[in-house]
């Protein structure tokens, strides 16, 4: 039986100091290390489920790939580029409006 309320979300939400610390260790280790191998050399204890979802978040933001199972840090400030100022929606009235 099925308790409610349950379901196979994430159990744990990643703290700012998680994500931190486990992009912290892939820039150092990028590209020697695999999954186990990184969630099982952080300073300090997290769940392997929480580590993943850190992973998945770091990825989809194009901060790291994956290449050979081994994690690569990819991503760069000297590649980023300020926003751009956003455009008007839409254009000031004419006086030739007749309304």
């Amino acid at each position: 039986m099925k308790k409610a309320g349950k379901s196979k979300a994430a159990l744990h939400s990643p703290t700012l100091e998680s994500v931190l610390m486990v992009e912290k260790l892939i820039k150092r280790h990028s590209g020697e290390l695999g999954k186990y191998q990184s969630w099982k050399k952080l300073p300090k204890k997290m769940m392997y489920q929480t580590f993943c979802l850190i992973l998945d978040y770091l990825e989809k933001s194009n901060k790291t790939a994956m290449k050979d199972k081994k994690i690569v840090w990819i991503s760069s400030p000297a590649i980023s580029k300020p926003v751009p100022e956003p455009s008007p929606l839409y254009a000031e009235p004419t006086s030739s409006y007749i309304g």
